[in-house]
């Protein structure tokens, strides 16, 4: 069996932008236009993690196509309209507002997409992969989810994070994210600790498992470590990690606490800063 979504040609040349998954594990489908005309895709690329996808439409002209906007530039209250096929009624337009900006939703793969865009559009099955659009007609969104059971709260991928999206899928079939080689685990910091290293945060952040010859490894950080800040930005849990990793090969600033016991975090212990250089993160991990 098949699946059906939506999705939005972003260059004339036949770049089509949908979510990752309403293409799923497809290499190839059938792409229907709205003037009626069906053209076949190539998948370029797909990315578990923004939910996002390329497909490539084999054509010999060029096609109308959408321009990805400045979604940074969005205002809470902004009109803005979805356009997809839900439950397979072709070329539906739904208007709504920006609800909210800056949301985090977690993706398939466990991890945080950041500065997702709440709207109350009417979203149902089929509009996933479909474009969010302002009153410019410029994409500003990539429509990708809805709460079961709610009414008006819906959610988009940004095109900011589409834009660097395709640009990874374009040059490398696949989207490259850093790693640190760390299992880490949070635990409630004491006021004493918060003091005693001018850490503001409740929780922090300890290496329970280092890699070896990871680039945490490398950097010379130890199981039972506490990272307190990545790059100058203090961290308060997991996914600020992910979040705050710049891309491969980038050096970085790791500010660790090695506690003298590390079975007592929360205990006396020496501050330091390691030089840690980011690399690409092994597939399948």
């Amino acid at each position: 069996g098949g699946s059906q979504g939506s999705g939005v040609i972003i260059t004339p040349d036949g770049y089509l932008l949908s979510n990752a998954h309403v293409v799923g594990s497809a290499s190839q489908m059938n792409v229907s236009l709205t003037d009626g005309r069906t053209l076949r895709g190539t998948t370029v690329g797909r990315d578990v993690a923004t939910d996002l996808a390329l497909v490539r439409l084999q054509t010999n002209s060029n096609l109308p196509f959408a321009m990805l906007g400045d979604s940074d530039a969005l205002a809470v209250g902004q009109l803005v309209v979805a356009i997809g096929n839900p439950l397979g009624f072709a070329s539906t337009v739904s208007a709504g507002v920006v609800s909210a900006k800056g949301r985090s939703l977690r993706g398939k793969d466990g991890r945080l997409i950041e500065g997702i865009i709440q709207t109350d559009v009417a979203l149902n099955p089929g509009n996933s992969g479909g474009p969010l659009v302002d009153s410019a007609s410029n994409v500003v969104g990539i429509n990708t989810a809805i709460i079961a059971g709610a009414q008006n709260l819906s959610f988009s991928v940004p095109a900011a994070t589409a834009k660097w999206v395709v640009s990874e899928l374009l040059a490398h079939g696949y989207v490259r994210r850093s790693y640190l080689g760390l299992g880490c685990q949070m635990f409630p910091v004491t006021r004493f600790f918060q003091r005693a290293h001018g850490f503001n945060q409740p929780v922090a952040v300890q290496a329970v498992s280092v890699v070896p010859d990871g680039p945490a490894a490398r950097a010379g950080i130890r199981p039972g470590d506490i990272l307190l800040e990545l790059g100058n930005t203090k961290l308060g849990s997991i996914d600020e990690i992910h979040r705050l990793l710049p891309t491969p090969g980038t050096h970085i600033a790791v500010r660790v606490v090695r506690p003298a016991d590390p079975r007592n975090p929360n205990g006396e212990g020496s501050a330091t800063t390691l030089a840690l250089k980011t690399e690409e993160r092994p597939p399948n991990s």
